[in-house]
């Protein structure tokens, strides 16, 4: 390759860099993600659901209320950021 020329495209067409690959859209309303786009996305979202259901068997809310509470946004909190990184980024959307 002649110097100078490491970012010409090879060919007609060719386009190195691809879109990103989000694990999850942004909703066409409002403020946030959808549904999972990706099998990752659906992986994580699947795990999240799996996490809250054992939590709910194992803790009794009645009784240890703060450990079920703290328990639950922990996880929430992770999947937020989970959203936050492998998502669309996220803006206000009115349909478009």
């Amino acid at each position: 390759m002649f110097f100078g020329q490491e970012n010409v495209p090879h060919a007609i067409g060719d386009h190195s860099e691809k879109p990103p690959r989000y694990w999850f859209p942004a909703k066409r309303y409002g403020w946030g993600w959808g549904l999972p786009r990706t099998w990752e996305g659906w992986l994580t979202f699947l795990a999240f659901i799996v996490i809250q259901s054992v939590i709910l068997c194992v803790i009794n809310p009645g009784q240890q209320t703060l450990l079920y509470v703290s328990i639950v946004a922990g996880t929430a909190g992770v999947l937020l950021l989970i959203c936050w990184k492998k998502g669309e980024p996220p803006r206000w959307r009115w349909g478009a």
